[in-house]
């Protein structure tokens, strides 16, 4: 962890967190993070990547970590990440880069490569496949934890009995299940876990600690605006489709694998169509945070894609 230095870009008028290693002998690698993450939960993929002979990028995404947060969080959009991240690479003078994305980094990895192709060399997600429209959630029950955090202050009232220590560990604890996170009528999501209930194996104390205190600093406020009220919100573009090479590495044991057709989306090859060189890959003990839990196996398919790909 030592090795990873970190600095500071003004881009669009923010400033922004990244955390980088490597040389870029082969070239470099952006990592881009989800819920309830920061650029930390790439420390594993960074260094080995690094090692590889690439150079590791890994933003905190603007509102998150020790990124600034945006003048007005509810006007931000996907195409305002999609925008920092062109910048971070017109800063750092990268002409073209591995762009990894992790549970909602999906979303700008993706649209950063239909957007800007040539500046793509390959993409990789866990977790998550290319999704051309938003999602929907009508079929699962109103309990539901991304229809909870949609519903403006429901969320900030249900993590706001706790401080950011405990939210990021109950979802942590939640997330890492193979069932989705569905609480009772009179319940909140807070309430699916308490402190009786012990953090997955992989998931040290130290490292829950890393995350609250960022989370610590740039609160709640923007990451329930960024991704949850805004996964409506599909792709756009004309003309969907992603034309580099691309990984998708799934947990089996992954709650997304229930959200509504995912699973059949995927094992059908119905997302190659939109994604037609597309590799596939299932872990069977895999959970959402895949990276976290299996960092040895992770680095290993990243490896071998950015090696084929070069």
């Amino acid at each position: 962890m030592e090795k990873i230095e970190h600095s500071y870009l003004n881009i669009r008028g923010l400033r922004l967190h990244i955390a980088h290693i490597g040389k870029e002998e082969l070239g470099t690698v952006v990592f881009l993070h989800g819920f309830p993450k920061i650029w930390y939960s790439w420390r594993h993929q960074m260094i080995a990547v690094a090692e590889a002979g690439f150079r590791a990028i890994a933003p905190d995404l603007r509102g998150y970590g020790l990124s600034d947060q945006p003048p007005e969080p509810e006007s931000t959009t996907w195409e305002d990440l999609v925008a920092d991240l062109l910048g971070i690479l017109d800063s750092l003078s990268i002409p073209k880069a591995f762009i990894v994305g992790k549970d909602f980094g999906f979303k700008p990895a993706y649209e950063f490569a239909v957007d800007h192709p040539d500046r793509v060399s390959g993409v990789i997600t866990l977790g998550v496949p290319f999704m051309p429209t938003g999602f929907s959630f009508a079929t699962i029950p109103k309990g539901f934890y991304i229809t909870r955090w949609r519903e403006p202050g429901r969320a900030e009232a249900d993590f706001g009995r706790f401080d950011a220590k405990r939210v990021v560990r109950t979802i942590y604890i939640l997330f890492s299940r193979s069932e989705l996170p569905i609480a009772e009528e009179n319940q909140e999501i807070m309430d699916l876990a308490d402190l009786s209930t012990p953090l997955p194996s992989w998931f040290a104390e130290e490292d829950l600690a890393a995350y609250a205190a960022l989370y610590e600093k740039s609160g709640f406020r923007f990451p329930l605006h960024m991704p949850y009220r805004t996964l409506h919100l599909g792709i756009n573009n004309a003309d969907p489709k992603v034309r580099v090479p691309a990984l998708l590495v799934f947990g089996e044991k992954d709650y997304v694998l229930k959200f509504p057709g995912m699973e059949d989306y995927i094992r059908s090859g119905t997302v190659k169509r939109y994604v037609p060189d597309l590799e596939i890959i299932f872990m069977p003990e895999g959970s959402h945070f895949v990276q976290e839990q299996f960092p040895d196996q992770v680095n290993e398919l990243i490896i071998k894609f950015l090696k084929t790909h070069i």
